[in-house]
């Protein structure tokens, strides 16, 4: 069936990885909000020059791009290497290059791109079947693993590499082997054909972007599909459950987000746009809910998702153990897209919130200073130092105690090179009325309100710093300017030349200036100390400090002993001392002894207090092997 493009205005998606067809808050592109300098323009400038030359590098050396000119040169499988996946980390990287093209409009990084995407397409059959793993002689049958295949999970991240192209430049061969993928797809899992779904969903949020770019509907219909098979059993069940496919309840029906968090949160993301799309009220709610309640109750202080390493999985209503946690970087990403999505339907700033506290914290984590090794896991507490890895050696583990230069399941670093390139589209809106500041950066914002331009200039040190200057180059004469305020940040003010003025946590809305005038918004950074909820049982008796957005950590290079001996005085408020987050705190010498029980806890002498440096999580491990821990015992 030929695939026809019906009037769909280009230009208005142009940038934009997310273009619900309606919302509350429409997204701006990566054309319309520019990063300039401060925390996430310096991760941009290394994702640019540091982390996609070394994903490339790798999937060259790991033999995964390879895998492409075997399958167009007809030898596979033998040669073949890596997991039945690895062709998704080609395609996260094609889109990473993608939205890093469509940002800086690198020529070296376009040609590296057009020769990559080649290699791809000289491997598609020509019925638009793509896969290096199944479907030769010698190779398992085309779908004939769901469960584990990934071959739809794998197409899924094709597609979503093509909308990155057609969005940046146009129409192109990139483009054309998504789009031949998508069509194959509908025909082979239509309402007449195979009834099955994915064992990891991806493939649904892909195809109804696919369907927002082109206006066919068979690609949202064949969304609708796969979301709604899901959970009535049509996966073989295993040793996890079904629920680690998402498998043992509709997602209509389910409360919570449970199992692979990962395949959670991609499903939630699907979801959430498949309901926007058809106007479905009872999807987006049972989405809502699920997203909410997860946030509420299995949810890291840092924003990380994922408590069981066994099946990389959500675990039970506050059990959220530190040293335990799994947070895979892929699910922080998948709750930055799913949490994304139900802001700009919702406009309820706890999205936002969720957005901000997993960039920094989760996001901002794997990569190392230098752009060139990443965490896969990101635990709340290291209890024996780190061995540094081999820089020439994928790591076996995922779990990798430093940041390590690769892994044999890359899927974290490809997706962070892919959320890095298109981090702009996060942080503003626009409304008829006029525009959102959702995360706050130094740059620029231009938009259209009312068919006239607003152009918004962002100054600020933020996180560091809490004072964020909008400075208002061109405007209407009646616009509004909403700024969200944190729900940490008590006491913030807001000055639209008028005077401060109290700002609480949520969105405040002002009458925007004329060209010439500033907003100021003041949030308070200064560290904090944060208790948990008492049903978390593993960090009762401790507290963490954060300051605005940033979750802190004491590190073992820093305290001059294991992290396991730090006593914090929880009545001496945390300080800021020469730029350095600090907490008063002693030692302690604990004993060692034949039965590590008894009436008393077993502690010896401890030294003085004193002000012990805490290090930003998202920069913990950079100074060689290290205990760490976020949450400190009060003593």
């Amino acid at each position: 069936m030929p695939t026809s493009a019906p009037a769909v205005d280009r230009a208005a998606q142009h940038g934009r990885p997310v273009v619900p067809s309606a919302s509350r808050w429409r997204p701006l592109g990566l054309d319309e909000v520019r990063l300039d300098g401060g925390f996430w323009g310096e991760l941009q400038h290394r994702n640019a020059t540091a982390m996609i030359a070394h994903t490339e590098r790798w999937v060259e050396r790991m033999g995964w791009a390879a895998n492409f000119d075997l399958a167009a040169a007809g030898t596979l499988p033998e040669g073949r290497r890596g997991r039945e996946f690895s062709d998704s980390e080609i395609y996260k990287l094609l889109e990473a290059m993608s939205w890093e093209v469509g940002r800086t409009g690198d020529a070296d990084l376009d040609r590296r791109l057009r020769a990559l995407a080649s290699r791809v397409a000289a491997a598609q059959e020509p019925d638009g079947y793509i896969s290096t793993m199944f479907g030769r002689p010698g190779q398992g049958a085309r779908w004939s693993d769901p469960e584990w295949g990934h071959e739809l999970y794998c197409i899924g991240h094709l597609i979503q590499a093509g909308v990155a192209r057609a969005r940046t430049h146009g129409d192109d061969e990139l483009v054309q082997v998504a789009i031949r993928a998508a069509d194959h797809v509908c025909e082979v899992f239509g309402p007449d054909g195979r009834q099955g779904v994915d064992g990891h969903p991806e493939i649904e949020p892909a195809l109804v972007e696919l369907y927002r770019l082109t206006g066919e509907r068979r690609y949202l219909d064949q969304a609708r599909l796969f979301v709604e098979r899901r959970g009535h059993g049509v996966l073989d069940d295993i040793e996890l459950g079904r629920s680690y496919f998402q498998d043992d309840e509709p997602v209509r029906e389910s409360t919570t987000l449970r199992g692979h968090a990962v395949r959670a949160l991609y499903l939630a993301a699907g979801a959430a746009d498949l309901a926007v799309e058809d106007g479905d009220a009872e999807l987006l709610g049972a989405v809502t809910r699920q997203v909410r309640s997860a946030l509420a109750r299995r949810t890291y202080l840092t924003g990380g998702m994922g408590a069981h390493h066994e099946g990389e999985s959500f675990g039970l209503d506050f059990e959220l153990p530190p040293d335990r946690a799994y947070a895979e970087t892929c699910a922080g990403i998948g709750s930055v897209m799913a949490n994304h999505r139900l802001l700009l339907q919702s406009g309820d700033a706890r999205h936002a919130d969720a957005v901000e506290r997993t960039l920094y914290n989760v996001l901002a984590a794997s990569p190392s200073a230098e752009g060139t090794a990443f965490f896969y896991t990101n635990p709340l507490q290291q209890r024996v130092p780190g061995e540094v890895p081999d820089p020439d050696v994928a790591s076996p583990r995922a779990a990798a105690s430093l940041r390590a230069p690769w892994f044999h399941v890359s899927c974290c670093p490809t997706n962070v090179t892919r959320t890095v390139a298109s981090l702009a589209a996060y942080v503003a809106s626009v409304d008829d009325a006029g525009v959102q500041l959702h995360q706050y950066a130094a740059g620029t914002v231009a938009a259209t309100v009312g068919g006239e331009p607003v152009r918004l200039r962002v100054e600020t040190g933020y996180p560091h710093d809490g004072r964020v200057v909008v400075a208002v180059e061109e405007a209407p004469a009646a616009w509004t300017l909403t700024l969200r305020v944190p729900a940490w940040a008590a006491g913030a003010t807001v000055d639209a030349g008028d005077g401060p003025r109290a700002a609480e946590p949520g969105y405040v809305a002002v009458a925007g200036p004329a060209a010439g005038g500033r907003v100021v918004l003041d949030l308070p950074v200064a560290p904090r100390f944060t208790v948990a909820d008492p049903r978390v049982d593993a960090v009762r008796g401790q507290v963490a400090v954060e300051a605005g957005p940033l979750v802190y950590a004491v590190e073992s290079v820093d305290l001059g002993a294991d992290v396991a001996q730090v006593r914090v005085d929880a009545g001496a408020a945390p300080e800021v001392r020469d730029g350095v987050v600090t907490v008063r705190a002693r030692t302690v010498a604990v004993p060692e002894e034949d039965w590590p029980y008894g009436g008393r806890p077993a502690e010896g002498d401890a030294d003085e207090p004193r002000d012990v440096p805490l290090v930003a999580y998202h920069a913990w491990g950079n100074r060689g092997p290290s205990t760490m821990r976020v949450w400190l015992p009060v003593g």
